[in-house]
């Protein structure tokens, strides 16, 4: 599997919802090099890249489970703990869930992460 790297950010809710405000106005344009993703916090990440997420993202790709139920044995995870984890890292850009014969298969989008931040100064 290659490398797929994805650019998240880090940003406020205040200036997030501020950004999003000033691009529906037109008064500001997201170059194409830009985050595609962001979080609150340092923390908020921390969470949805959290060591666990990261070796469920390596058993994903390691054994391409082709439903829950495989990647519950093959984790020991309960499945509606996996369902949960799976759906926030779908949010986030990081797993694809597909529907195969009735069953969710996980594959892995992103294997690499780069993050942008910077202090807001006025």
């Amino acid at each position: 599997m290659k490398p797929n790297t994805i650019k998240v950010g880090i940003m406020s809710k205040e200036q997030y919802k501020k950004r999003t405000i000033n691009i529906a106005k037109g008064l500001y344009k997201p170059t194409k090099n830009e985050p595609k993703i962001w979080f609150e916090s340092m923390q908020s990440m921390a969470q949805v890249l959290s060591n666990q997420n990261q070796v469920l993202l390596q058993i994903i790709i390691d054994n391409n489970p082709q439903s829950l139920k495989e990647l519950e044995a093959l984790t020991g995870r309960a499945k509606p703990n996996l369902s949960r984890t799976l759906k926030t890292l779908e949010r986030y850009g990081i797993v694809e869930l597909n529907r195969v014969n009735n069953a969710l298969v996980p594959k892995v989008k992103a294997t690499h992460f780069t993050v942008e931040f910077g202090l807001d100064v006025a």
